[in-house]
C-alpha cells in the first residue's frame, strides 16, 4: 500500500463542506422528520444527496431515541419516503453553528429557536420557517406554518405532506446555488449522465 491510500483512509476526504438543513419541530416525531425524510428523497432525485445533509431535531426531549409516529410513517410511506430508520433527538447547542438553514414548522417552534440561538445575526439569519419556500405559484402559497398533526386525524398527516412537499420543491433551487457557492458539485455521481 502506498501513502497516498494510506493517508486516503486515515484522513478525511478534503472538499467543499456539504450544504446542512436541519428540519424542527416540537418533538421530532410527525413533521419535521417527514420533513427530513420528504427532502432526502427529493435531494437524491436531484442528485444533490451527496452535497446536502439533512437532519431533524425537536425543541423539547419528549421522544429522544423514538421513532416517527406509526402515523407519520405510514402516509409517509404511502407516498415513497421511508422515515423508518430516523430517531428523534433535541436540538441543541451545537446545532446553531453545525446548520446551515434550520427550519421551523411553525411559528412557536421558531420563536423557542430564536431564544436558544446565539445572538450573532449570521446565526440568526439561518432561522426560518420551511413554509417560507413554499413557491408562491404554488396553490399553497401563503400557508404560514406545517400544523403538529398528532392529535388529528389521518387528513393532518396528509396536509403535512402537501405543505411539506410544496416547500421542498420550493428550496431545492436554494439548495442548488448555496451547494453551487461552494464548489460542490452539484450532481452526485449516479445523477450524472
Amino acid at each position: 500500500m502506498n501513502l497516498s491510500s494510506l493517508l486516503a483512509r486515515v484522513l478525511p476526504p478534503s472538499g467543499p463542506e456539504p450544504v446542512r438543513v436541519l428540519m424542527v419541530c416540537m418533538g421530532n416525531i410527525c413533521s419535521s422528520p417527514t420533513a427530513e425524510g420528504v427532502l432526502r428523497h427529493k435531494l437524491q432525485l436531484a442528485g444533490l444527496d451527496k452535497a446536502v445533509e439533512v437532519d431533524s431535531a425537536g425543541t423539547h426531549a419528549f421522544h429522544v431515541g423514538n421513532p416517527p409516529d406509526q402515523r407519520s410513517v405510514k402516509h409517509a410511506l404511502q407516498r415513497g419516503y421511508d422515515l423508518s430508520r430516523l430517531r428523534a433527538r433535541k436540538l441543541g447547542p451545537q446545532d446553531f453553528t453545525r446548520f446551515d438553514l434550520l427550519l421551523a414548522m411553525d411559528w412557536d417552534n421558531l420563536a423557542l429557536m430564536e431564544a436558544a440561538c446565539p445572538d450573532e445575526p449570521a446565526m440568526r439569519r439561518r432561522l426560518q420557517r420551511l413554509t417560507d419556500h413554499i413557491p408562491t405559484h404554488s396553490p399553497l402559497a401563503g400557508a404560514q406554518v406545517v400544523p403538529d398533526p398528532y392529535y388529528g386525524g389521518p387528513q393532518g398527516f396528509d396536509h403535512v405532506l402537501d405543505l411539506v412537499e410544496a416547500a421542498c420543491d420550493g428550496l431545492l433551487p436554494r439548495l442548488k446555488v448555496m451547494v453551487d457557492s461552494r464548489g460542490n458539485p452539484l450532481r452526485s455521481e449516479d445523477a450524472r449522465g
